[in-house]
């Protein structure tokens, strides 16, 4: 049995403290027995628009009406989210020519390539190249890579991660270690759209992309999936892409650079653009094209007192799909852990909930779909909300539950950025345990997870996962086994479930989901991000607006 709810006290969320309740058992059969279904190969990696969407679908209401909920879109399950799905075939080498030595890139091994614009060819030849550093141009940190430069019609040289992505500690223009929205390859891709670029190249580095290039090759390769938009996505780049360090080196070389010193240089404010003078990047791609909707999944339990307020509980259920691969010639793409295990923790937390009966206010879970395309079903939602967000007090996401055992810790994602931490920090009293800011802030999880999705309309959302001080092996096992995941199965055909994991990490969480969550579902409070932080004005307004 799960300890006593403890909920937090009001000192920084002003409002009464509710009676302290106990919990329902989370049921462990109900977490194996949801994960090991949507990681089978039935399911076939759970790609949008595919038919494995259509068993998730299924398989989801099922579970959703068994657990108790309710329909959540007015009397409908679903969300229709307009999706393009792009597959790029016939992909030319991406070559480039004019410098030393001619350089002819394969596509998969040495480099992806692919397009957000919805039209049936792509063809970029004889592209000048110009080398941008990190791509940012941020006004109000005194910072523009592309200032003096104009690269429309050119194909840009990037580099992953922010500026002072290696620096030890949280200071400096970019937030030292900690990765900014800045550092993140899609905000690369639409700061080199806006420049006007043709093409935008990132140069992969494992530290600082935070995966290897086997994550970017299973990734990039295959179908990808778009927001519908009126314009096709026109104003986009023509070709968005990465390529291999090695590469990049003997590129740079070619036209009489050293890559090295560039990169450094680029860490400095000031920087300049550089042109890679005399050389020319060319590409080309046939693109297969399909217009369908995607569903996000939604159901509810009203609240007994306060209905018309809301707490969310979100994970999403697509992954991978078909993808790169195994040397074993395994090409699907489980998402076991990512995100099969999130799945299931809605399912068994709902049970839980409903077991407890309502609570004050009404509780949403919420499946999204397409967060490995970009968050896009969480955007969506966010921006065509089924319950206003000016009345969503706020939520837990959950993702990627990696079974490592049980821990000391949790780690938050983004710890210090909203009052939803003390409603953590409540909860793991309740289990002698304590919460962990990131161990590796410079792979930017803050903006790679469904959360950010609300964030950005204001909407305090925790994410949390299991710490890496391990009760057996402490954190040095933790790191070890983090890494192990991102190494060998992350993004890849073995992230499969499997009979031997141990759960009891995980479920140590579960109670934490459920306590934060019920908590907030049963206090009249109204957390906010903390003063200062980048979300508080959103947030203020639509309170506002609200009462």
């Amino acid at each position: 049995m799960i300890a006593a709810l403890l909920l937090p006290l009001a000192a920084c969320t002003a409002g009464d403290k509710p009676e302290t309740a106990s919990a329902p058992d989370i049921s462990l059969e109900t977490m194996k027995d949801v994960t090991r279904t949507l990681a089978s190969d039935d399911f076939e990696g759970r790609a949008p628009g595919s038919a494995g969407e259509e068993k998730t679908l299924a398989y989801l209401v099922e579970q959703f009406q068994a657990a108790g909920l309710q329909p959540g879109n007015d009397g409908s399950w679903f969300q229709d989210v307009p999706l393009v799905e792009i597959n790029a075939k016939n992909v030319s080498p991406l070559t480039f020519t004019g410098g030393s030595e001619d350089l002819s890139l394969e596509y998969g091994p040495d480099m992806v390539v692919s397009t957000y614009r919805v039209t049936p060819r792509i063809d970029i030849e004889n592209s000048d190249v110009v080398f941008v550093g990190y791509g940012i141009n941020a006004p109000e940190r005194g910072w523009n890579d592309y200032e003096g430069v104009d690269v429309t019609g050119k194909t840009v040289i990037i580099l992953v991660n922010d500026p002072d992505w290696e620096t030890q500690g949280l200071d400096g223009t970019f937030n030292g270690r900690a990765m900014t929205y800045y550092g993140r390859w899609t905000y690369k891709y639409e700061e080199a759209a806006r420049q006007g670029a043709a093409a935008a190249i990132i140069v992969h580095q494992t530290e600082p992309a935070a995966y290897g290039w086997n994550v970017v090759q299973s990734s990039w390769s295959g179908p990808q999936q778009v927001a519908d938009a009126e314009n096709g996505h026109m104003d986009q780049s023509k070709a968005d892409g990465w390529i291999q360090l090695e590469y990049a080196k003997k590129l740079f070389a070619g036209a009489g650079l050293n890559f090295d010193e560039l990169a450094q240089a680029a860490k400095q404010p000031g920087f300049e653009a550089v042109p890679l003078e005399g050389v020319q990047a060319s590409v080309s791609f046939d693109n297969e094209i399909r217009k369908h909707s995607s569903k996000n999944v939604i159901g509810i339990l009203p609240g007994s007192e306060r209905p018309d307020e809301y707490v969310l509980y979100t994970a999403h259920w697509d992954h991978l799909g078909h993808c790169e691969a195994a040397p074993d010639g395994d090409d699907i793409c489980n998402g076991a852990v990512d995100n099969a295990t999130g799945v299931a923790s809605l399912v068994a937390l709902a049970q839980a909930n409903k077991e407890a009966g309502p609570a004050a206010r009404s509780q949403v879970f919420l499946a999204v779909t397409a967060e490995e395309s970009g968050l896009l079903g969480s955007a969506y939602y966010g921006d065509n909300p089924v319950f206003p967000l000016s009345q969503t007090v706020g939520g837990v996401n959950i993702d990627a539950l990696v079974p490592m055992g049980p821990s000391r810790n949790v780690t938050v994602v983004g710890k210090g950025k909203s009052e939803l931490d003390s409603y953590l920090e409540e909860a793991l009293a309740a289990q002698g345990r304590v919460a962990s800011a990131e161990p590796t802030p410079e792979k930017g999880y803050y903006y790679r997870s469904d959360h950010f999705s609300f964030a950005k309309h204001g909407v305090p959302m925790i994410y949390f996962e299991g710490g890496e001080d391990l009760v057996e092996g402490g954190e040095e096992a933790g790191a070890a086994a983090a890494q192990d995941y991102t190494d060998n199965r992350y993004h890849g055909p073995k992230d499969e479930y499997s009979e031997d994991w141990d759960w009891s990490g995980i479920m140590e969480n579960e109670a934490l989901y459920y306590r934060v969550g019920r908590a907030l579902a049963e206090t009249d409070a109204w957390p906010n991000w903390v003063e200062g932080d980048e979300f508080r004005a959103i947030r203020d307004e639509s309170r506002a607006e609200a009462e």
